[in-house]
């Protein structure tokens, strides 16, 4: 759930929705006090464990969130969109009851995101979007030996390092200098910035290749940040084994083309300019057909 907006009126809808079902509804117990009666509280683990299907109450970053959770056991994430742009939400509180009912129906489609396993030390992340290695004010820069598939091939010295999937590459790795990687690229993209010496721009790489990235002796103490949350520290010494696990997201869709078409627009305010019908696009239903009335005279 999004963690500051009020969520209790989208609760409510699928709690509705699940009784008339005979469905049951878990929430984590770490936000059961933001939700009302019908909804049993369990540990995140549990939740993960045993659930049928996600629904995300947010924008991307909560997506990303529950997403991350269950990437062990992968089950349909279905996006409810309170965010802000959003690429990865699609369905609008108004019409969550449909898309509950076309879920139940069978009648949508799962859409596959590969995520990064991080491992650093005893500890394993995921990350759908991006692993950062990002300096801290006043505690030195970055400095990493990369090896890929055992093979050492450069260093790194920079703020910030930034290793990011296809469908993360929009992300922070686009605004340190990276390229945009299409999603039917299966590939990871390394994305140095500011970058003082050694390798001083970004590298893609195979969903199939092992990247390791050594601190060396010189680094400063580092954020691991995993999809743009600050998760731990990393000093000189430490290793970072990536690689990727293929299908470890499966996001709803409902209408994968309208969808796809709105992506785009929104990627598109990057720093392209729009046509007048890609604005369009950005508009909520209700206002397009306000818009479409009144070009038509009607």
């Amino acid at each position: 759930m999004h963690p500051r907006r009020d969520v209790s009126a989208v609760v409510a809808s699928v709690v509705r929705w699940a009784q008339r079902h005979g469905a049951e509804v878990l929430v984590n117990s770490a936000d059961a006090h933001r939700v009302g009666a019908g909804v049993r509280a369990v540990e995140a683990d549990e939740l993960a464990r045993t659930c049928d299907a996600v629904v995300s109450v947010g924008g991307d970053g909560t997506m990303l969130g529950a997403l991350r959770l269950v990437a062990d056991r992968p089950v349909p994430v279905l996006g409810v969109h309170l965010g802000r742009l959003g690429f990865l939400v699609e369905v609008q509180p108004s019409d969550l009851d449909v898309a509950l009912d076309r879920i139940a129906g069978g009648d949508f489609v799962l859409e596959s995101h590969s995520a990064l396993r991080v491992g650093v030390g005893e500890e394993t992340l995921i990350a759908f979007n991006d692993l950062a290695l990002v300096r801290q004010p006043g505690r030195g820069s970055l400095a990493a030996a990369m090896a890929v598939n055992d093979v050492r091939y450069g260093y790194f010295r920079c703020d910030a390092l930034v290793v990011a999937t296809a469908a993360g590459s929009s992300a922070y790795s686009y605004a340190a200098g990276g390229p945009l990687l299409s999603p039917s690229v299966r590939g990871i993209v390394v994305t140095p910035s500011a970058a003082m010496s050694g390798i001083s721009r970004s590298l893609v790489l195979s969903e199939d290749d092992r990247l390791r990235l050594e601190l060396l002796a010189e680094a400063g103490e580092l954020a691991v940040e995993i999809d743009g949350n600050p998760h731990r520290d990393a000093r000189p010494g430490d290793t970072l084994d990536v690689s990727v696990q293929p299908d470890a997201g499966l996001v709803v869709r409902l209408d994968p083309e309208v969808h796809a078409r709105r992506s785009r627009v929104k990627l598109s305010l990057l720093d392209l300019p729009l046509l007048p019908e890609q604005l369009r696009e950005l508009l909520p239903e209700d206002m397009r057909g306000r818009l479409d009335a009144v070009r038509t005279g009607d």
